[in-house]
């Protein structure tokens, strides 16, 4: 029988992007949860990471890697699994490019799909393997709202996200066998850094407003709670879903 309950202690998870917005509550909610904390970005973690992981007396590491290049993440996943075994991985960086799809230049295609699926399909592979050796790990990739829709001047990110829906579905079949959990989350329309300017529209913006049931746009905070479920043992049984987390906005 396992046990249900967000405990994650003396696990230990990788986040990526973390250091900013949906990944640094993310990391954040894990810390509170008993696990230790690998974030993989650019930036060092921001002080309120620091914070939470004193409070919870718990080991947060930073590795600076460059996700649009292969030989980076290779480097730091053999680094991160030298110091110890990884349990989690949560891929949350992404990068979104708005344009009308006609002058939609090709070269940022590329670096859309470069960070919002090949890079997540290349961490899913080097800690995936390990967990598949080891015969146990979550990993939650972040979906999207366009994962399911078109969007609008949102092309390329709207094929990134619907792939990887499909990518986590793909390695769910090849996985979950070995006793590795593989899911999504699709935050829902989120007050963050990468909605600044669709929240500036203020005609698009009073659009989405009306159509959430739940009358308000979300927070990074509202993924913590089911990423947390997730990477538990009370997820145990729940392979390849894609779980939105969007006020309602799918319901409507």
């Amino acid at each position: 029988m396992h046990e249900c309950g967000s405990d994650l202690t003396g696990r230990t998870a990788v986040v990526t992007g973390a250091s900013r917005g949906i990944g640094s509550a993310i990391a954040q909610g894990f810390l509170r949860a008993g696990a230790d904390v690998v974030t993989l970005q650019r930036a060092d973690p921001g002080p309120e990471l620091e914070e939470a992981a004193s409070a919870a007396d718990r080991r947060l590491t930073h590795h600076s890697v460059d996700l649009t290049n292969e030989a980076s993440i290779r480097e730091v996943a053999v680094d991160v699994l030298a110091a110890h075994p990884v349990d989690i991985l949560v891929n949350n960086a992404g990068t979104q490019i708005r344009n009308e799809a006609v002058d939609f230049a090709l070269d940022d295609l590329d670096a859309t799909m470069n960070i919002n699926l090949r890079a997540v399909f290349q961490l899913c592979q080097v800690f995936g393997a390990s967990m598949v050796e080891r015969g146990r790990g979550k990993i939650i990739n972040l979906a999207s709202m366009l994962s399911f829709q078109g969007g609008y001047r949102t092309s390329a990110y709207a094929a990134s996200k619907g792939a990887v829906v499909q990518l986590t579905k793909a390695l769910c079949n090849e996985w979950a066998g070995h006793g590795v959990n593989v899911n999504a989350v699709a935050p829902g329309y989120l007050s963050t850094e990468m909605t600044e300017a669709l929240r500036a529209d203020t005609a698009r913006s009073q659009e989405i407003s009306a159509r959430i049931p739940a009358g308000r746009w979300g927070t990074p905070e509202d993924l913590v709670g089911p990423v947390v479920f997730l990477a538990s043992n009370a997820a145990d049984y729940i392979h390849g879903a894609v779980i939105p987390v969007d006020g309602g906005w799918l319901a409507r």
